[in-house]
């Protein structure tokens, strides 16, 4: 194996072969042949990619590694790391998307030369998209051919050492002070020196993506030609965006996400109404700043023309994510300045404190202790008042007022303690009085990580002088809304992100927000003196009554009528009397050995809800019964590691199991489920109607000692090998008399689900009507 080779995982090679990585332990056990580790630990070696595929290939178990898994593979395997490899990919992915020629004819030269080059040609088109870097030491050659600079071949560029040249033993990047003579006028022009890019920046240096380095792109050159290979059947930024979303779905615990669907929704909560101050600025571009950019959700949802300018603390997420807007941006070079992504601390560093945007948009960190207290005491920022230490949001929604225009308009993500917190109660009272607070919506739970917790969105304005402020607030509460439309609609909302009916949600989020009016259990616009209490309780729950369950006390007897009639549908479902049989011994095999035999067919669930443009069954809806929820939004609104070819569709017959938690279940599809995707965490058996009956593979599949032996068990939960799992050998008239009892006690247990949600709702709304009066005792 050579030196640098790419390294992939047994979840690489899981994917590789469309597996789980059960059966990848069990070929490593099962076959002597199997490729040595080269890395990684003990407990999570790593393989040569090359070993691997020659082996899969060898056994059968693969035919082509699709272009898209080795060039993520290469990426995963890179030994600077996965995040730089991503960087570099994305500047040579901007080089191709805008210079295709200049990139033709750096990829004619060989390795070492065009990794020489590759700095050059880079910077020209970082700085065109970013503003230019403050003393990179990559000087430009403008050239007539182009609207803006022209990638120079070693020929055209002075004092340019490659390997190949003689006293230069490796690859080098002059700067100014090793060759001030050589430099090419036209780059050291006052002219262009002052306008820098089309927009005029000048040049900073804490842009947000550096030119990398002639060494740093060697161990890169190999990745960025078949990334550009890539490209070419994809597009730059599809290519970009696959690639990223895989990082970010194998850190799911280093990045804060947010999710396409709310960022979206954010800002359509932010687009200004076409009035007439909008038309008098005429030719004005809008422009839209988010100081805590993370991987860039929400200036990617921004609609039309707008120059986009953004600040993260981390640096390498600040450079993917300028790559990520760079890439997506259709508007010509020069159109529109942007996007402006710089690094550093926001509230201790403001990279843009001369700025007033028309909008900001932000997801800022949650519960922050060191963000600053004691040395910006006396910011000018706090015009609403000091935010305490355990204030850090009232800190940041100060901040983006700061950055408003008079009239600018911006939406918060914001945990709900921040509504209701006595700490933080002097700045929330002069938030109302000064007009600046315009509404709180309360967003059910699963709208965002903590997924657990229902967070809300403040929507502020920046006063104008001279403007009366506002009167009212709007307060909006959206947690307690039906579930998805697909759901059985006497169920009770489950709550959680795989179950939340998002465009229910969006639509009542944006009426509310459009019609300022009063909806009952929804929202109502609060005088802001009724407010102004000892505690300033902006929480929309304390000031709107939540929906009665099942519709209040006018709604209760048709719950007490769909529940009697589920009781009695339950009580004819009631298995007959169990008759005790003689111990048989029935021969038996495995789901292993059916599916070398061909039998039934095996696939693994990678599809996450909302990553498919139908519905995911995920393995709640497997455990609980519920049907599939239909997907909140397309889903290349935001990249995630999931692709199309990859997702599995369900079809009738189909049985379906979760591999991990231990639990006895297994759900056969059936018309209405077929379609759907299958979810992570699922295992699909396919069995072939000729051999196989479905209930009688399910029915057998839900024993509790059958799961028990095909369950491995790890520090925190059981995972289960399906190919296992054991079945009685008998002909297939047999397996359907099984299967049909089988299919009964299926039938039977959804009817008592569905009288033990029914209960549940008559219940609670006897109780809250007993209480608020509603119903008499």
């Amino acid at each position: 194996m050579t030196e640098n080779a790419t390294e992939v995982t047994a979840a690489g090679i899981a994917r590789l072969a469309g597996v789980g990585r059960a059966a990848v332990s069990n070929w490593r056990r099962r076959h002597a042949d199997f490729p040595l580790p080269v890395g990684g630990t003990g407990t999570s070696p790593s393989f040569a990619l090359a070993e691997v595929e020659q082996w899969l290939r060898d056994q059968g178990k693969l035919v082509e590694v699709p272009l898209r898994e080795r060039v993520w593979q290469a990426i995963a395997g890179h030994p600077a790391g996965a995040v730089q490899a991503l960087i570099h990919t994305g500047c040579a992915l901007l080089l191709v998307r805008d210079r295709p020629t200049a990139w033709l004819e750096l990829a004619a030269a060989p390795d070492e030369r065009m990794a020489a080059l590759l700095p050059h040609a880079m910077e020209h088109v970082l700085a065109d998209r970013f503003g230019p870097e403050a003393d990179t030491g990559v000087h430009t050659v403008p050239s007539p051919e182009t609207s803006g600079v022209h990638t120079a071949l070693p020929s055209e560029v002075p004092g340019v050492h490659t390997a190949l040249s003689p006293g230069a033993p490796g690859v080098h990047t002059p700067n100014r002070a090793e060759s001030p003579a050589e430099e090419s006028p036209a780059a050291e022009s006052p002219a262009v020196r002052a306008a820098g890019t089309p927009d005029g920046r000048r040049p900073h240096a804490d842009r947000a993506v550096h030119t990398p380095t002639a060494r740093d792109l060697m161990p890169s050159v190999p990745l960025l030609r078949a990334a550009a290979e890539l490209a070419a059947g994809i597009g730059a930024g599809q290519a970009f965006a696959f690639l990223l979303g895989r990082q970010l779905d194998a850190n799911p615990r280093q990045y804060t996400l947010t999710p396409a669907h709310l960022a979206e929704l954010m800002a359509d909560l932010a687009e200004p109404p076409p009035t007439a101050d909008r038309t008098a600025r005429g030719q004005h571009v809008r422009t839209v700043l988010d100081p805590a950019a993370g991987t860039g959700a929400l200036l990617r949802a921004v609609h039309g023309p707008a120059a986009l300018y953004g600040q993260e603390a981390d640096p390498a997420l600040a450079a993917l994510t300028a790559l990520r807007l760079a890439l997506d941006a259709d508007t010509p070079r020069g159109a529109v300045p942007g996007p402006d992504l710089r690094t550093g601390d926001t509230l201790r560093a403001d990279a843009f404190p001369e700025l007033a945007a028309d909008t900001v948009l932000c997801h800022p960190p949650f519960n922050e202790r060191n963000w600053g207290h004691e040395e910006l005491a006396y910011d000018p920022r706090w015009e609403y008042g000091l935010p305490a230490r355990t204030e850090s949001e009232l800190a940041w929604v100060q901040h983006v007022l700061a950055r408003l225009r008079d009239g600018g308009t911006a939406v918060l993500l914001m945990p709900p303690a921040a509504a209701s917190r006595r700490s933080g109660r002097r700045v929330r009272a002069g938030l109302l009085r000064r007009g600046a607070l315009q509404a709180v919506i309360a967003l059910p739970a699963g709208a965002a990580p903590p997924y657990g917790i229902p967070l809300h969105l403040w929507v502020l304005r920046r006063p104008e002088p001279g403007v009366r402020p506002a009167a009212d607030v709007l307060l909006a509460d959206t947690t307690g809304l039906p579930g998805p439309t697909t759901a059985a609609p006497e169920a009770a909302p489950t709550g959680g992100r795989e179950r939340l009916d998002w465009p229910a949600v969006r639509a009542a989020v944006l009426d509310a927000w459009r019609e300022r009016a009063d909806v009952e259990g929804v929202s109502r616009v609060v005088p802001v003196v009724e407010l102004l209490d000892d505690d300033v309780d902006l929480a929309p729950a304390r000031h709107l009554p939540r929906p009665a369950p099942g519709g209040g006390a006018s709604g209760l007897g048709e719950i007490r009528e769909k529940l009697a009639e589920t009781l009695r549908l339950t009580a004819e479902l009631v298995p007959p009397a169990a008759v005790p049989a003689g111990s048989a011994h029935l021969p038996l095999t495995t789901v292993g050995e059916l599916a070398r035999a061909g039998a039934l067919r095996l696939r693994t669930g990678t599809a996450a809800p909302g990553s498919a443009p139908v519905p995911v069954l995920t393995e709640h809806d497997v455990l609980t019964g519920a049907a599939p929820a239909a997907p909140a939004a397309p889903p290349a609104a935001e990249a995630t590691g999931t692709d199309a070819d990859e997702t599995v569709l369900l079809e009738p017959g189909d049985v379906v199991v979760p591999v991990v938690g231990g639990g006895s279940a297994a759900r056969v599809v059936d018309g209405t489920t077929a379609g759907a995707a299958l979810g992570r965490n699922l295992q699909l058996l396919r069995p072939d109607p000729a051999a196989l009956d479905p209930w009688f593979l399910a029915g057998f599949l839900r024993g509790t000692a059958n799961h028990r032996q095909a369950s491995s068990h790890a520090s925190t939960a059981a995972r289960l090998d399906a190919r296992r799992l054991h079945l009685p050998r008998m002909p297939l008239a047999d397996q359907r008399r099984y299967g049909e009892r089988f299919r009964e006690l299926a039938a039977f247990e959804d009817a008592l689900r569905t009288a033990g949600r029914l209960g549940g709702l008559l219940v609670q709304g006897m109780y809250d009507g007993l209480a608020d009066g509603t119903v008499t005792p």
